[in-house]
């Protein structure tokens, strides 16, 4: 029986025990297609905790809108079985008016915790932390520290890392809970605690904090400023994040918005999209214009009409690759300014040994259709040189664009089209303008 159907049958019972064999985040996915009257009917049947454990897995979209039928008390009633880092992403997207509102009808406490979240960017470390975990002083001993893990334990989001503080909250270092289970019962936490611990700034950026949890295998990784711990970023969120940060890149390099999806509407659609085609269409003109100063040359010589879009296209492939492994080298360590060097250098010759191969194979092709040997050279040297400006394109655009602290998938394939595109059919028919006499 569908959601729709139990929700119509007013099945209370039913839609409670879904919780036992359905996980959460396939209900929110059910419940992301029922109509406005649906949705609230089935808000009302839910009771607050599996009402929060459907919202903290839907999309934002469904979320909000999720929320927007909900009154304020019963949204604070819900509040209170969710994660403080999903509270704010949710408050961060209402109206400034209803924000305050809720916030006001906050807790002393849970306000002052909301308060101090809402005011990091929502992609930074701060904005995804979570404020509970289990901080303990270093003088406990192995024994006291279990039962107080015992006490707060449930109310925390992991419990596999214990951060270690002193007096002042200061994060001194951290203790694997296996540790503790080994420990010998008196042992102070001091004496096998891990005093260098991987930590990152609340400003600093969400994918700085991915890429360090990723470096480092954490399963957690605490935000620490002036020396005090915040909270903590679990490798949940870090998940959410690196898949977000992929979706974004994929949307950039394509150069289109990453807040469009398929439900957005057409003229949002169009909003988002004819900017970055209209700089398309720009670079466009600039390739057109290079074709255009050989008019004459094409008249002379028609198959160069057909040939040119292969030495483009082949140099716009090879730049690709290139691309794409900058680009990820980017997003993980860096590259810093030897490693761009030598990958220049890579770039380079590497683009000069494809080209010579493709070239060759290009040539072949044309020698037969067009039987013109002198046409064969001049494809090859102009796939040579246009595969290795490719290559060069794609490690120098995203790297520039990291320089100039622009994400370094903005758009960078247009950038690469146009360089390959531009300077390919310059080299092909320039080429062939300087040696006419032997191809006609």
């Amino acid at each position: 029986m569908s959601l729709v159907e139990l929700i119509q049958q007013n099945r209370v019972g039913k839609i409670a025990s879904l919780f036992e064999t359905v996980e959460p985040v396939d209900i929110a996915g059910a419940a992301a297609d029922l109509d406005d009257e649906e949705l609230s009917r089935f808000e009302e049947m839910l009771d607050d905790p599996s009402l929060a454990k459907v919202i903290e897995v839907s999309e934002d979209r469904d979320r909000m809108r999720m929320v927007d039928h909900l009154g304020n008390h019963r949204l604070l009633f819900v509040f209170r079985f969710m994660e403080k880092d999903d509270i704010v992403d949710i408050l961060g997207d209402m109206t400034i008016g209803r924000r305050k509102a809720l916030v006001d009808l906050m807790k002393s406490e849970d306000r002052r915790t909301i308060t101090e979240l809402l005011r990091y960017p929502e992609e930074s470390a701060g904005g995804i932390m979570t404020t509970r975990y289990i901080a303990l002083r270093s003088t406990m001993t192995a024994t006291d520290a279990l039962e107080k893990i015992r006490q707060i334990g449930p109310k925390t989001e992991q419990i596999e890392t214990i951060y270690i503080v002193d007096e002042n909250r200061r994060l001194i270092g951290a203790v694997d809970l296996r540790d503790i289970l080994l420990a010998e019962a008196d042992e102070p936490m001091a004496a096998f605690m891990h005093e260098h611990v991987i930590s990152i700034a609340p400003e600093e950026d969400q994918e700085e904090a991915a890429r360090l949890v990723t470096k480092y295998d954490l399963n957690a990784i605490p935000v620490v400023s002036s020396g005090r711990i915040l909270g903590i970023i679990t490798v949940d969120d870090i998940i959410d994040v690196i898949v977000e940060e992929h979706e974004e890149d994929m949307m950039q390099l394509a150069g289109a918005n990453v807040e469009e999806d398929l439900d957005t509407p057409l003229t949002a659609s169009i909003k988002m999209r004819l900017p970055w085609l209209i700089v398309n269409l720009l670079t466009a003109f600039l390739a057109s214009s290079v074709v255009n100063l050989f008019e004459d040359t094409i008249a002379q010589v028609v198959a160069l009409s057909a040939i040119m879009t292969i030495i483009s296209g082949m140099g716009g492939n090879a730049g690709s690759q290139t691309m794409s492994i900058i680009i990820r080298a980017l997003s993980k360590d860096g590259v810093d300014r030897e490693e761009a060097r030598a990958q220049l250098v890579k770039e380079i010759f590497g683009g000069a040994m494809n080209g010579l191969i493709i070239g060759a194979i290009t040539a072949l092709v044309v020698i037969v259709v067009y039987r013109n040997g002198f046409l064969g050279v001049i494809v090859v040297l102009a796939m040579v040189g246009n595969m290795v400006i490719g290559g060069v394109a794609g490690l120098l655009i995203p790297v520039l664009l990291k320089k100039l602290g622009k994400d370094p998938a903005l758009a960078s394939s247009i950038f690469l089209t146009t360089v390959t595109d531009t300077l390919g059919f310059f080299l092909l028919l320039g080429l062939a303008q300087a040696f006419l006499p032997l191809i006609r």
